[in-house]
């Protein structure tokens, strides 16, 4: 490296110290409209609205829907919603555009699952999570609603399609299904769209038709068709803006403050720029992503709803041109704020029974990155990250969720001023290694400069943004799968055969032996699950495709194929593995009690779970506290977790998709940790039946007593590279940050982890005394905010086995 190139580094870094430092201590605040939206975000009532069920039924009846092929159909469908529903623009707004009529006014898709009467109310009455239901939506769905739908639903489709052994699987509590009640989408906006306006979108559609062969491709006319409905899309949401420039020009007209007039004027003009034509500004950028957003939430609900990824790096340019042209910071920060409460006026969709446990929160995942690198791989943190940094900390939402990509080429300063927003209790933003996403997505055979652009959506799950369509599948019990192992093949719960015939206890001589057996467990579960995600990959493909979805994702226009048949360049399906570290410690206490230390036969230990350790409380405390517990960098406790991430990997890893794709694994809950607990008895580590399990990578709630340097050494020996996102909780007591090297620790601990190529870390800095007493005193705690999983959530909203399974977690004074 030239002494000259070395200069210029250390001058980068130099202005970025002192930039951070200018940042830090001249933060924008809100103004006082902000402070207004932000407070009726904060205080509007989730309610649901019938508009959208509504709009849909009535296209769905109507002569248009006829003679259609299906990808036309869903394109007519949502022109139809976006040419009829209520345009709302809130007072003193300045990006517009709801999901529904009004701020946290949810839609329902009744086409992928209709919500029954029973349904309704329990939304309605629910003490957490709830959602208001009107009598006259109500009313709606009983004389509308539910007799056009009952029987055509997306649902009803793939229930019927699966097999007798998934439906008792799933009934188990062996695995869950993402796709049940929600669509596929799990994507992230790319580079690309942030550059290009519809009107581009529509002549690249025209160019892909005339490449098609009509003589050699046998595909052609499903491709013309695809791109047909592509197209009619495209014109869809550029009519949606402009019903928005025509409210706005409508409501100028009236409005008699001229400085509001004024900005009613330049938002119409905005909207009818974007999303027709490439956005030139912050405000046209932000309005134009807004846009998108709510085109593929209104398509259909798809998990993990649609975010704008690397949001410092797509502003970054024209923030920089703006600047030039004369805007200032202090606008720049009103809209970043304004964009911001977007995202936090629109709930996820409402759900219910098992996809309701697996998630059962308001948040809908979308996580803004921002740093990493560029996609020359060097250092990509500027001003805008920090910016967001602290619009992230000034408006304290729970939506849009935030994390901060970390590179080795990032400076410190970047991580410690995220750690100055996770140190307020806040939960965000979580922590992400780059270096690590980069591997693991070159390991899957993504390009390098994909790769690069990529990061994490939804918790933690690794993606190629703008370029993949990475579907999550649903979340695997892997402890489940050891309990039915001790019974052979039977669930305790229901006393159902749901296994194989594996062997009794007392036919295991050695551990070996009943390792193996697990193992045989494991891969006669995972083919279930597999087998039906390809029978519901397919099933949403042929009924529900997504063109306005594969519009944005890179590849589907020229294939002429669509995001959920395989469009994108690049297609993963994930397994959500859950409960490694109930299941590592449960085989570690059979392998050492049973097998090693012979304090116990296996039968008599089987005996003790099913009775829920009643009777054998000197074997619970032996188990709890005389066992080698993963966590604590404990070779002999560790290795089990080694041996499960195996077989896990080995069972699900290159499995092809129905689409063309591959299946990949991940680890991570949500808030599934819990309802698997509530689906399996008494764990051989010591657990009751019925509590919550371990969640992500996190060791069991309490069991790691050595620190959390131990805890990462840990965690650091599973190969993560080939997973596409693991989840580390950690927790630290407030008193943490008393000490002037709090930050500097802290930072060099992120760093160890990430070296040894973890891929995740999220903190939670609060005691346990605090949370027992906003249990007891949840009106004193309304905006108590606690990291989960993969998200933040007020610890009010959370349910009472989630709320004592946080306060369980292991709190850390120091390092």
């Amino acid at each position: 490296m030239s002494s000259c190139h070395r200069r210029d580094r250390h001058n980068k870094y130099q202005f970025i110290k002192s930039s951070v430092y200018h940042i830090i201590n001249n933060k924008m605040k809100k103004t006082a409209r902000i402070e207004k939206l932000r407070n009726q975000s904060l205080n509007a009532v989730e309610h649901l609205s019938a508009e959208r069920a509504v709009l849909v039924t009535e296209f769905y009846k109507s002569p248009e829907a006829r003679g259609l092929s299906i990808p036309v159909q869903r394109a007519k469908a949502l022109e139809y919603i976006l040419r009829h529903k209520k345009i709302c623009i809130n007072e003193g707004e300045l990006i517009v555009g709801e999901r529904g009529p009004a701020p946290k006014a949810t839609p329902t898709y009744p086409e992928i699952n209709l919500h029954s009467l029973q349904d309704l109310q329990i939304l309605d009455t629910r003490p957490k999570v709830s959602f208001k239901v009107s009598k006259e939506v109500k009313k709606i769905y009983a004389e509308e609603i539910i007799p056009f739908w009952q029987g055509r639903t997306n649902r009803e489709r793939i229930m019927k399609a699966v097999s007798g052994e998934w439906k008792s699987a799933y009934k188990a509590g062996v695995f869950t299904e993402f796709q049940e009640q929600r669509a596929p989408g799990h994507t992230v906006l790319g580079s690309k769209m942030f550059h290009t306006g519809f009107l581009d979108l529509i002549k690249e559609i025209e160019e892909a038709r005339r490449q098609l062969d009509f003589i050699n491709d046998p595909e052609a006319l499903d491709k013309s068709e695809e791109l047909k409905a592509m197209e009619i899309v495209a014109n869809a949401i550029i009519m949606f803006a402009n019903r928005h420039a025509d409210k706005l020009v409508e409501l100028a007209e009236a409005e008699e403050d001229e400085k509001r007039k004024k900005e009613l004027h330049e938002m119409a003009r905005v909207c009818r720029k974007v999303p027709a034509q490439a956005p030139e500004t912050i405000h046209e950028m932000l309005q134009h992503y807004w846009f998108i957003h709510l085109g593929v939430v209104t398509e259909l609900n798809p998990w993990d709803s649609f975010n704008p990824g690397r949001l410092d790096q797509h502003l970054y340019p024209v923030y920089v041109s703006d600047l030039q042209k004369g805007t200032t910071k202090e606008e720049i920060y009103e809209l970043l704020q304004a964009f911001w409460i977007k995202f936090n006026n629109h709930p996820a969709p409402p759900k219910v029974g098992v996809t309701a446990r697996e998630s059962n929160t308001y948040t809908d995942f979308c996580l803004i990155n921002t740093g990493g690198v560029k996609p020359d791989g060097s250092d990509a943190v500027n001003e805008m990250s920090y910016i967001i940094l602290d619009v992230i900390e000034e408006m304290r939402l729970l939506q849009p969720s935030s994390m901060v990509q970390v590179s080795r080429k990032n400076p410190d300063a970047f991580v410690k001023r995220a750690l100055q927003i996770t140190q307020t209790g806040f939960g965000q933003p979580s922590i992400f290694n780059t270096d690590a996403i980069i591997q693991q997505l070159l390991r899957q055979g993504k390009d390098i400069v994909d790769a690069r652009n990529g990061g994490a959506s939804g918790c933690i799950e690794t993606g190629a943004f703008g370029t993949e369509s990475y579907i999550l599948t649903g979340y695997f019990n892997l402890a489940k799968v050891l309990e039915i192992t001790l019974n052979n093949g039977i669930d305790p719960l229901s006393g159902k055969q749901v296994g194989l015939h594996t062997g009794k206890p007392e036919d295991f001589q050695t551990y070996e032996q009943l390792f193996e057996a697990y193992k045989k467990q494991l891969v006669y579960f995972i083919d279930i699950k597999l087998k039906g995600n390809n029978i519901i990959q397919k099933i949403w493909s042929k009924y529900l495709p997504a063109p306005f979805l594969s519009l944005l994702v890179e590849d589907c226009i020229a294939k002429g194929k669509d995001y959920n048949n395989g469009g994108a360049r690049y297609n993963t399906a994930y397994v959500q593995g859950v409960t490694l570290g109930t299941t590592t410690d449960s085989l570690t206490a059979i392998k050492y009690q049973v097998f090693d230390r012979k304090n116990i036969n296996l039968t008599e230990f089987v005996q003790a779970l099913n009775a829920n350790f009643e009777g054998y409380e000197n074997l619970r405390y032996n188990l709890i506290y005389e066992t080698p517990k993963y966590g604590n960098d404990n070779d002999y406790a560790d290795r089990q977790a080694l041996d499960v991430f195996e077989v896990f990997y080995e069972a699900v890893n290159g499995k092809p998709t129905a689409t063309g794709g591959v299946h990949r694994i991940n680890l991570l809950p949500t808030t599934s940790h819990v309802y698997f607990g509530q689906k399996t008895g008494a764990t051989p580590d010591g657990r009751l039946a019925g509590m919550p399990t371990s969640e992500g990578i996190s060791p069991v709630q309490g069991a790691d007593t050595n620190g959390p340097t131990a805890v990462i050494n840990t965690v650091s020996k599973i190969d993560q590279l080939r997973t596409g996102g693991t989840l580390l909780n950690q927790k630290f007591a407030p008193s943490f940050f008393n000490y002037e090297q709090a930050y500097d620790n802290l930072t060099a601990l992120i760093r160890s982890y990430f070296k040894m190529d973890g891929h995740h870390i999220q903190f939670n800095v609060v005691d346990a005394d605090t949370l027992r007493n906003a249990q007891k005193h949840p009106e004193l705690y309304k905006h108590l905010i606690v990291r989960v999983a993969g998200y933040s959530d007020y610890f009010n909203d959370l349910t009472e086995d989630l709320q004592n399974e946080i306060i369980r977690r292991t709190a850390h004074e120091s390092l």
